[in-house]
């Protein structure tokens, strides 16, 4: 098998690379290299990409660079941006799959990034599919997320499975963070989240991930082709960015112990999350690339958690004790858009691709506060 795997140079594409070759898969990855992502990359004499001589398609490109990007050298790396038609058609060229891992991702700055995220996310996944299907391509695994859930499930003792209303900034300011039944107004229970449960996308990130699954489902309905949906929760290990605003909250941690800072932790701590290490990200993907009962002219979405819920406060403070800073600090903050509990069930990803998690919290934390971060 012949794969492309699209943001293959970043942290969890990277890995995703190592897992497919390790298999014995023949990767090749397209990557733009965007410095927003890699700050360390070769110079202007590097072939391919916006406003630089040459592209993908010419002689010898494809090879360029792999170790300088932090690849294995056995995957063939082509520079260009998945927005860029020529450039994905060459790198399709020969594939029998794709691994969709390009995207902008985390909460952004403000909304002045929305351009942004929806011309990487959403345009440059639009691109893909036109070209895969030009190409008679017809397997893809996408990487989405679980942020297009929003909140997670929640159970209240008196109404049983409920939704809670969008947390209020009044409520939020005087450190009342817990969702509330939205009949009696009692505290609730957060449970796993399904695949199952509704979507509802509270930030421009979240928004354009579910974008690209629908955009996936209808080229799926149009073309005969199959995606496997993999909706990644908090995914952290090595190679995670360093110092920089669209990273998940583990590399902000990490990097502030990097920079000898606490790590400051929003609300309370207590936000339950399900904390899932990028190798058994990674061995998902293959496990989806090779699933044979993945059905034609659908997609089909599974969680890739843990399996376990870890508190955000918990994490801050597991990376403190194992880099042997002191504690975190607890600010108190709050950012409108961000939910209180979402944490996976991956029962489904286990039944059908045979996946569970191998890198338990404590073992995949400590190895995390001493990892190398992508700099």
């Amino acid at each position: 098998m012949r794969v492309l795997v699209t943001g293959g140079a970043g942290f969890i594409g990277s890995h995703v690379v190592d897992v497919l070759l390790a298999a014995g898969i023949q990767v090749r990855v397209l990557d733009a290299l965007l410095p927003g992502v890699h700050r360390r990359t070769p110079g202007p004499e590097v072939p391919g990409g916006p406003g630089i001589p040459g592209g993908p398609g010419i002689p010898g490109s494809e090879a360029f660079g792999s170790a300088a990007a932090g690849l294995d050298p056995r995957a063939r790396l082509w520079i260009g941006d998945v927005r860029d038609a020529d450039a994905v058609r060459a790198a399709l060229d020969g594939v029998d799959a794709v691994c969709h891992q390009a995207a902008m991702v985390g909460m952004g700055v403000d909304l002045a990034d929305l351009p942004a995220y929806a011309a990487h996310n959403d345009l440059g996944t639009a691109v893909l599919l036109a070209e895969m299907a030009r190409a008679g391509l017809h397997r893809l695994v996408l990487a989405s997320s679980m942020v297009v859930y929003g909140e997670g499930a929640y159970r209240c003792p008196a109404h049983g499975p409920v939704r809670p209303r969008p947390r209020q900034e009044p409520d939020l300011a005087a450190g009342r963070f817990e969702p509330r039944c939205p009949t009696c107004g009692q505290p609730v229970e957060p449970r796993p989240v399904t695949e199952d449960a509704p979507m509802d996308p509270r930030s421009v990130y979240a928004a354009t991930k579910l974008a690209q699954e629908n955009l996936a489902a209808a080229w799926a309905a149009a073309s005969g082709g199959t995606v496997i949906a993999l909706r990644y929760h908090n995914v952290y290990g090595p190679r995670m960015p360093r110092d920089t605003p669209y990273a998940g909250v583990a590399s902000l941690f990490r990097s502030a112990l990097e920079r000898g800072e606490r790590p400051a932790v929003f609300e309370d701590g207590g936000q339950l999350r399900d904390f899932v290490h990028v190798t058994d990200v990674a061995r998902a993907n293959l496990l989806a690339l090779r699933w044979p009962g993945a059905p034609a002219r659908r997609l089909t979405a599974f969680n890739i958690g843990s399996g376990r819920s870890h508190s955000v406060g918990e994490m801050a403070r597991a990376l403190c004790t194992a880099f042997g800073a002191e504690p975190p600090t607890i600010t108190g903050e709050f950012r409108a858009g961000d939910v209180r509990h979402v944490f996976a069930s991956s029962a489904r990803a286990g039944q059908a691709l045979g996946y569970t998690a191998t890198v338990g919290f404590g073992p995949g934390v400590a190895e995390f506060a001493h990892a190398p971060l992508r700099v």
